[in-house]
């Protein structure tokens, strides 16, 4: 497995690093740990897909983001000591982890000062994400965003192609791509209506993938 977030480190200090991780498993709807929850961990996702999941004012939760095979999530937890979660991260299948821990991580850190590349690599990942969602949500359409989220999910389930089936329900990607449910509804329903896809109880079934990028403006 390649994890992007190891990628700057030297092939003796990944090993290093992964020397540390102890194998952690998952069945379909465990959680990995709450919002509130002490940071102790680092989450490097070795098989499955989780969803991060957030509290909003009204008590409800959203989606925020989905993670596959060579993501990861708990990153904070090796850099402020009294962090906690602030997501929730639950497992939407069988899945597996590679966990790290704080205190395993800063021993190694005291001995081989060049692993601090991976919080390097952790910190400017997560910036510019969160740049690139900013600029999104404020200069593309909610409804171009939806269609976004969708083919985006379904690179993580082998790539977008027809009659690839999403597991993800309309309010799902309402809360990815940062909107409403009727909007989410009202997107999804107009590109049924032209043939790009197809809507089932829970999930949504991709039919026309080049449609459904042209109306996304996707290159």
């Amino acid at each position: 497995m390649d994890w992007p977030l190891l990628a700057e480190l030297s092939e003796e200090d990944r090993r290093r690093f992964l020397a540390l991780a102890r194998r952690r498993r998952f069945s379909k709807g465990e959680v990995v740990f709450h919002a509130g929850d002490p940071g102790e961990s680092l989450h490097l996702v070795a098989k499955g897909r989780f969803a991060v999941w957030a509290g909003t004012p009204s008590g409800d939760t959203t989606m925020l983001s989905v993670l596959g095979p060579g993501g990861y999530f708990g990153e904070l937890a090796l850099v402020a000591k009294t962090d906690r979660r602030a997501a929730t991260v639950s497992a939407l299948e069988p899945a597996e982890t590679l966990s790290v821990g704080r205190v395993e991580f800063e021993l190694l850190r005291a001995d081989h000062n060049s692993v601090n590349q991976v919080l390097v690599t952790a910190l400017a990942t997560e910036v510019r994400r969160l740049s690139a969602l900013v600029v999104e949500t404020l200069h593309v359409p909610a409804e171009t965003r939806v269609l976004r989220r969708l083919l985006a999910v379904a690179e993580l389930w082998g790539g977008a192609r027809p009659g690839l089936v999403v597991p993800f329900t309309q309010e799902d990607l309402a809360g990815l791509a940062g909107t409403t449910r009727p909007t989410a509804n009202r997107t999804l329903r107009q590109a049924e209506l032209v043939g790009l896809l197809i809507l089932h109880r829970g999930r949504i079934e991709l039919v026309d993938p080049i449609g459904l990028k042209d109306r996304a403006r996707v290159p």
